[in-house]
């Protein structure tokens, strides 16, 4: 009998395990999930071929820096060809110079920025074999080039993602005479997100077999799935009897490193394809006895109803033994 309950508590522990494993489990204090969804966890010992993923790194990488990229590889290749001309020889580019400038670097390079992106004013042009060669293979470097950069820039826009914003705090509420675990989010962009699901997931540290191990433990929702997410939403787990955070305090979470996992899972009404975000709050991002404020901007004359994004994280504190009732 005690053989199967041992047995049943370790399939538990692998159907909550969430994919970490067991030294990440056990040996990483480091919060699992930071607040903009990002893994505390990385990947070392593959050698540099094998870690180079240029697609995934265009696709995911931040405007600024794409932006950047292309501009900096576009005046190096340039250059590069600029280069590849004054080696022709000193009469390989024929024709007018350009007014206030004598380098003949600036003439190379201008000409082959004409050949790249296929101006060609005329006022400069290749002679001999080797400066027509150059040509030939820079026409075909910018045909190939531009060619990958429109369709990488069609990928960025056309790639799906959830942009949501969640409260910067959680909160424990006063909840139907106990009290609950909650956080608000939002969606920040003007698309509509449908048949949006969220997971809830408690990590906290456990003595066990004298080592102290991380655990995982799925809270229920209130409410885990909207059918439409157009205004806000507020997630909440009841703290009854069968929750984990039944009569916990503060220094309790605390002193279990509890951390607050979340995945939402929805579609993307524009692109009908399915979108993630997830996010997490510690122990320390929790404000206990306290409520959410007024997000809604009452209807107007027109009788629309809006919300405020900027009250997104209004917390008010309510007095010990006041009850309050959670509203999507």
């Amino acid at each position: 009998m005690n053989r199967e309950i041992v047995i049943t508590n370790i399939q538990a522990d692998r159907d909550r395990d969430l994919g970490f494993g067991a030294v990440v489990a056990s040996e990483s204090s480091k919060r699992l999930l930071n607040r903009d969804g990002s893994f505390n966890v990385s990947r070392t010992g593959l050698s540099l071929w094998m870690s180079l993923s240029p697609y995934h790194s265009l696709l995911t990488m931040s405007w600024p820096k794409f932006i950047s990229l292309v501009g900096f590889l576009y005046v190096f290749v340039n250059a590069f060809f600029a280069v590849a001309y004054l080696l022709c020889g000193a009469g390989a580019l024929n024709g007018e110079g350009i007014t206030g400038i004598n380098s003949e670097f600036l003439r190379s390079f201008f000409f082959s920025v004409q050949t790249l992106a296929t101006i060609g004013y005329g006022h400069i042009h290749p002679m001999g074999l080797a400066a027509n060669v150059v040509v030939t293979i820079e026409a075909l470097v910018g045909l190939l080039g531009f060619a990958l950069i429109t369709g990488i820039l069609f990928a960025r826009f056309s790639r799906p993602t959830a942009k949501v914003l969640f409260s910067d705090h959680a909160i424990i509420a006063p909840y139907h005479g106990i009290t609950a675990f909650e956080f608000r989010l939002t969606n920040a962009r003007r698309n509509q997100l449908v048949e949006l699901g969220a997971k809830l997931i408690l990590a906290v540290f456990e003595e066990s077999r004298g080592r102290r191990m991380r655990r995982f433990y799925p809270l229920e929702l209130e409410r885990d799935k909207v059918a439409f997410f157009p205004l806000s939403w507020t997630i909440v787990h009841p703290i009854n009897e069968d929750s984990p955070l039944w009569q916990k305090s503060p220094d309790d979470l605390a002193a279990m490193g509890a951390e607050f996992l979340i995945l939402l899972t929805g579609i993307d009404e524009t692109f009908s394809q399915t979108v993630h975000a997830r996010s997490s709050y510690q122990h320390d991002e929790i404000i206990w006895n306290a409520k959410f404020g007024d997000i809604y901007n009452r209807p107007t004359q027109t009788g629309s109803l809006t919300i405020d994004v900027r009250r997104l994280d209004l917390i008010e504190k309510v007095r010990e033994g006041t009850i309050e009732v959670s509203k999507q």
